[in-house]
C-alpha cells in the first residue's frame, strides 16, 4: 500500500549505494557465510574509511583466504576527513581497501571462493556472482531491472523504480527470524557506525531512531525502512545531497513514523562570510 508520493515513483532510477543491503542479500543467499553479523553491517556500507571500518574488510578478505590484492574497487582516500588526512600525512596514495565500498567487494570475493567462482572478473555482470545478484535482487523488489550500469566502485548497478526498492526495504525489516534478510536489517541496525561512521547521517538516524533501517547512496539517494516495515525512498533529481536527509526525515514524520529532528543528524549551513545567513527545510 502506498502511503506517501511526490514527484515520479514509478520510472526506474540508480539506486547506488542504497542497493548494498540488496545485494548482500545476494551474496547471503549465493553462500557466503559471514563470521558475525560486523561482517554483514560492513558488507551493506558505505564507510567512511576509519580504523574499525578497515579492520572488518581485512577480516572478511582473511576467512576468505584472501589479501586486499583481490580487491578491485576504485582506489580512493577514505570518506572521513581525519583518516583521510592521516593518509597523507603518512605518504600514502589512495587504495582500494579504504574505498567506501571495499566492504561489498570483499564480500562479493568471499563468495566467489565460497562457490568455486573464479576471483578474477568478478564485477562483470555475466559472472556467476553478478548473475546470482541480479536474480536476488530482482526477487525482492518485485520488479526487473530495468538497466544495468556501472557504479562508481566498477560494481554493476541495476536500475529500479523508487517504488520497488522501498518495498525491498520493508522486507528486510518485516522477514522472519533467521532469514537472511532479517540478519541483514538487525546487523545495520545493531552496528550504524559500521554503515556509515563519524558524523554521517545514516549512523545517527539508527542510533536515534528505535529500529529505523537506513542506507544512502550517492546522487541524492537515500532507503529506509521503519521496524513496522514502511518503506521509504528519496531520490533528489538534481543529485544534490545536501536535501537528501531533509527529505529523508520530513517523510518519516508526515507518515507519522516518527518525529526526527533533521538538524540533530545533519549539519547544513548556509553561510556567508562564515557566518550563518539562512537555512534548507523540507517545503513538500
Amino acid at each position: 500500500t502506498q502511503l506517501l508520493a511526490v514527484g515520479d515513483v514509478r520510472s526506474p532510477f540508480f539506486p547506488r549505494s542504497a542497493m548494498k543491503p540488496l545485494q548482500t542479500l545476494g551474496l547471503l543467499r549465493a553462500g557466503w557465510s559471514p563470521a558475525d553479523d560486523e561482517q554483514v553491517a560492513l558488507a551493506c556500507a558505505s564507510h567512511s574509511g576509519e580504523a574499525p571500518h578497515i579492520d572488518v574488510v581485512r577480516r572478511i578478505l582473511a576467512d576468505a583466504g584472501l589479501d586486499i590484492d583481490a580487491l578491485d574497487n576504485t582506489a580512493s582516500f577514505p570518506l572521513n576527513e581525519d583518516a583521510a588526512r592521516a593518509m597523507v600525512r603518512a605518504g600514502q596514495e589512495p587504495d582500494r581497501l579504504h574505498q567506501n565500498c571495499s566492504g561489498k567487494h570483499s564480500a562479493m570475493l568471499a563468495t566467489c571462493t565460497a562457490n568455486g567462482w573464479p576471483t578474477s572478473g568478478y564485477r562483470d555482470p555475466a559472472h556467476p556472482l553478478q548473475v546470482a545478484i541480479r536474480t536476488v535482487v530482482e526477487d525482492v523488489t518485485g520488479e526487473p531491472v530495468a538497466a544495468v550500469a556501472v557504479d562508481g566502485c566498477g560494481a554493476p548497478l541495476f536500475a529500479l523504480s523508487p517504488t520497488a526498492v522501498a518495498r525491498a526495504f520493508g522486507r528486510l525489516v518485516t522477514a522472519g527470524a533467521g532469514s537472511h534478510e532479517r540478519r541483514i536489517a538487525d546487523a545495520m541496525r545493531a552496528h550504524p557506525f559500521l554503515v556509515g561512521g563519524t558524523g554521517r547521517d545514516i549512523t545517527a538516524l539508527m542510533q536515534q531512531v528505535d529500529g529505523l533501517l537506513v542506507k544512502d547512496g550517492a546522487e541524492g539517494v537515500c532507503a529506509a525502512a521503519t521496524t513496522e516495515g514502511v518503506g521509504v525512498v528519496v531520490k533528489i533529481d538534481d543529485g544534490g545531497g545536501r536535501a537528501r536527509t531533509l527529505v529523508l526525515v520530513e517523510a518519516l514524520n508526515r507518515l507519522g513514523v516518527t518525529t526526527i529532528d533533521a538538524g540533530s543528524v545533519t549539519n547544513i549551513a548556509i553561510l556567508g562570510h562564515g557566518e550563518p545567513v539562512g537555512a534548507i527545510r523540507a517545503a513538500f
